[in-house]
């Protein structure tokens, strides 16, 4: 989660499994800004957002993820993975960025993993972009945006989702084997 955080080669100021991770959310990063499903869901918002398209083509995919009931079956296997995720988290050993470190209690009491789950925590999600972005103010049009194609991105997550789970399984593997 940090690694959006995490510039360059400071990378290596963490301990091995923490690099891995890391280089494996990098990873990943790279495979859904390049996959057709990203692409087409950031050309919605091309027009208004421009550079920023495919970040919000990231946010409304956890919409669509927290949603998946492959994946949790119902909100309180979300809720369940949510409250795992921030405990780990809070690992005493772990040092973060002082950005992601400044976020993480926002995240944990506002419990953004599970909100996603709910158009109203997509709206927010896309409301703290727009705040963090230095070349756009508006939030509202791309919330519209989402909610006006929202069948046609959720067509696009299921094309995109069984490819970048198995891209990870197995940029995972390869990671941990060097």
């Amino acid at each position: 989660m940090m690694s959006d955080y995490v510039k360059g080669k400071t990378q290596y100021n963490y301990r091995p499994t923490v690099q891995i991770g890391i280089r494996l959310h990098r990873a990943i990063d790279e495979y859904t800004d390049q996959h057709p499903a990203t692409r087409n869901i950031a050309a919605l918002f091309k027009p208004h957002y421009r550079l920023y398209a495919g970040a919000f083509a990231d946010i409304v995919y956890d919409y669509f993820l927290a949603n998946d009931a492959g994946i949790f079956e119902t909100a309180e296997v979300l809720e369940s993975f949510a409250q795992r995720t921030y405990a780990a988290l809070h690992s005493p050993t772990q040092e973060y960025p002082p950005k992601f470190a400044s976020m993480l209690p926002y995240m944990v009491s506002q419990n953004w993993l599970y909100h996603y789950r709910y158009e109203d925590g997509i709206q927010k999600s896309l409301a703290g972009m727009v705040r963090r972005a230095a070349y756009i103010s508006d939030s509202n049009t791309a919330f519209a945006i989402f909610k006006e194609y929202k069948n046609y991105i959720q067509e696009q997550y299921e094309a995109f989702f069984p490819n970048v789970k198995k891209f990870a399984i197995h940029t995972l593997q390869q990671l941990s084997e060097h």
